[in-house]
């Protein structure tokens, strides 16, 4: 049997920061570079986060092109002092994209280092309790990774220079939303393992311990070897939370259903064809489901993009569900405060 694949845990901000406190304990200078205010278009949205290392090394990125690298040069130099400063870019003939592309837009960037040794010690009087003192940034960056391990909500201070002062933004870290997959035959199978590149908390419910295995579903993902829709009855759905049906058969697909249609989540998706969709939201429906929550499933499931494989299913629900994700794009970024 095959090695499993490692599969990615972490947001692209979350990853950004657990390399910057692996720096940060091991005593090497690093920037941290995250987009703060953009106006018109821009390769990268407000949130978007790079690291800086003392060898000029980056992790993360801000959309690449001549600012990526302008950036990069930048915040070595204040690394170099120890000192923040905001980056003020207007997307012209100077700043255009990798391709050449010139998008008019204006970008600001935030520059906030966290010092090791071998660079200019800390500059201003700082006090134990000052949050801009290195070691309190280093805590506070701390807790809100611990926090989005946890899944739960989390931010952190970013005090950087502007116009002569220094300034807090407020950075959040976007939470993983949940995807709970009703069924592990090949589409859950497909689907799981690409949901988790896209940064969503898989759980795979399945009453087959042999084909909801650790070999096909291997951490992170969470398995729940239970009645399907038992499991999905109890749990804690939520505004945020993605449900895909894609059982073994009709009747598990009319139960699992059954179990969700009237809770709150922000995606609700059911496999089959359209005969079978419309008989059992039929059934719902004269058992007294609401037209409006009848209206909210996604069936035929996915994006109509001509698939006829099991993976080319699973990219269509993954395209839908990324759909819906982004038309309420949480803001990443606040201040200053």
């Amino acid at each position: 049997m095959a090695d499993a694949v490692p599969l990615k845990i972490m947001s692209d901000l979350q990853s950004t920061l657990e390399t910057l406190l692996a720096d940060a304990d091991a005593g090497r200078p690093a920037a941290l570079c995250v987009i703060l205010r953009t106006r018109g278009s821009t390769p990268q949205a407000p949130g978007a986060a790079m690291l800086v290392r003392a060898d000029m090394s980056t992790v993360g990125t801000l959309g690449g092109g001549c600012v990526e690298a302008e950036v990069r040069k930048r915040a070595f130099e204040l690394l170099q002092k120890n000192k923040s400063a905001t980056l003020d870019f207007k997307l012209d003939h100077d700043y255009g994209w990798d391709d050449g592309l010139i998008c008019g837009g204006r970008m600001i960037v935030g520059v906030m280092p966290l010092c090791g040794t071998g660079f200019q010690p800390v500059q201003a009087p700082y006090h134990t309790d000052d949050p801009c003192h290195p070691t309190n940034r280093c805590r506070t960056l701390r807790d809100a990774v611990a926090a989005a391990r946890r899944r739960e909500p989390a931010s952190f201070p970013l005090h950087v220079e502007e116009d002569g002062r220094l300034v807090e933004y407020r950075v959040h870290l976007e939470v993983p939303p949940t995807l709970l997959i009703a069924g592990a035959g090949h589409v859950g199978h497909a689907l799981a393992r690409l949901a988790l590149e896209l940064d969503f908390h898989v759980v795979v419910i399945d009453d087959r311990a042999d084909i909801l295995s650790p070999q096909r579903f291997p951490d992170p993902i969470e398995r729940r070897v239970s009645d399907i829709a038992a499991t999905l009855a109890s749990w804690p759905l939520d505004a945020g939370s993605y449900v895909v049906i894609v059982t073994r058969g009709h009747q598990h697909d009319h139960q699992a259903l059954d179990a969700v249609i009237r809770r709150p989540a922000r995606y609700l998706g059911l496999i089959g064809s359209r005969r079978k969709s419309l008989m059992i939201l039929r059934d719902l429906e004269q058992a007294g489901v609401p037209a409006d929550r009848l209206a909210r499933v996604h069936t035929p499931i996915g994006l109509d993009i001509g698939a006829v494989t099991v993976s080319e299913i699973a990219v269509s629900i993954a395209a839908e569900l990324v759909k819906m994700r982004r038309e309420a794009t949480p803001k990443l970024v606040e201040g200053p405060l």
